[in-house]
């Protein structure tokens, strides 16, 4: 099976390398529409993915010889509902991506390509965290239980912090970086280094860089614990992740503006994680549970559905919610 591993991140680096050095080679901005257009095309490449999953798994392509491997049907639903929770919970990263691009001042052209290489750094991360994590998971059963917990704790946590709004100064990684490294003053376009006085310093663009990565690694450690509630098939936790952490930078410049006026989505957000927590904390008692994986999707859907429609039906009045 190491080909279609192989395959999946050959795949992965060329639709990258696709979009940075053809589609945005040059900094520009970018506007909803493009930005919609992109959504759309992330969003269709999960989608035939999925059907991908279900003829692998269907069909035992590929070195799939595991006896105890889903079913193709059952395959597809379990990356689909895995992209669907972790698509979801990256809804409020791009809330904090927005209040750094802000703080930071990015220009609305230089931040796709911030965003690049966070994506970059995301899926190395994430890589290293899941394979990590389904290694405790394998060998330690009990592990699940306190990821159940912590995902409990996470959304109590994000339900009393309401709409506090994270300050990047306070970002662990940037203050270790302002302290480690030599930085400029001043933006320098699009660059992340510049030689000055003979000698190489970082610009404050790749502060932003460690911000957001910095970002990505909190927001991680919540979003990976709960796909495990989904599966602990290694090959659907990582590709469903992963088509999530893609399709992110185009979210971002669709939703951004748009996100923040659905007041009860983070709401929504917190319960999805507590629900995903006590499953994980009941996991003996709901595994043999018939179309368990069917109920899970669509009380995944509900929840979310139920934070949107509350925020079409009771939209925030103006000036609510400001000291």
């Amino acid at each position: 099976m190491i080909w279609l591993w192989v395959g999946f991140l050959l795949f992965v680096l060329a639709m990258l390398a696709l979009d940075l050095g053809v589609f945005h080679r040059r900094a520009h901005e970018i506007r909803v529409k493009e930005a919609l257009a992109w959504t759309g095309v992330w969003v269709g490449l999960a989608l035939a993915f999925a059907v991908f999953v279900f003829f692998l798994y269907q069909h035992r392509l590929w070195g799939v010889i595991d006896p105890k491997a889903p079913g193709g049907r059952e395959a597809a639903l379990l990356f689909l509902t895995g992209y669907v929770v972790e698509k979801s919970l990256s809804a409020d990263n791009i809330f904090v991506i927005a209040i750094i691009f802000s703080y930071f001042g990015v220009k609305l052209k230089y931040q796709h390509r911030v965003l690049f290489w966070g994506v970059l750094g995301a899926i190395a991360l994430r890589a290293a965290m899941i394979m990590g994590g389904l290694a405790l998971v394998h060998r330690f059963a009990w592990v699940l239980y306190l990821f159940g917990a912590f995902l409990i704790y996470t959304a109590a946590k994000m339900l009393l912090r309401g709409d506090e709004e994270s300050d990047p100064r306070k970002n662990l990684f940037v203050r270790l970086a302002r302290k480690l490294l030599p930085f400029t003053d001043e933006m320098h376009e699009q660059r992340f280094t510049v030689r000055q006085d003979g000698r190489r310093m970082f610009t404050p663009l790749a502060l932003v860089l460690v911000a957001v990565e910095g970002a990505d690694v909190v927001f991680a450690v919540d979003s990976i614990p709960a796909i495990f509630a989904i599966t602990q098939i290694d090959f659907i936790v990582f590709t469903s992740n992963i088509f999530a952490i893609l399709g992110l930078r185009s979210m971002f410049f669709a939703l951004a503006a748009v996100l923040r006026k659905f007041r009860y989505l983070k709401v929504s957000l917190a319960v999805l994680l507590g629900v995903i927590g006590v499953k994980m904390l009941l996991k003996d008692f709901v595994e043999d549970l018939p179309g368990k994986t069917y109920i899970t999707l669509g009380l995944i859907l509900a929840i979310l559905g139920t934070g949107v429609v509350a925020s079409i039906l009771r939209p925030e009045e103006p000036g609510e919610g400001k000291a």
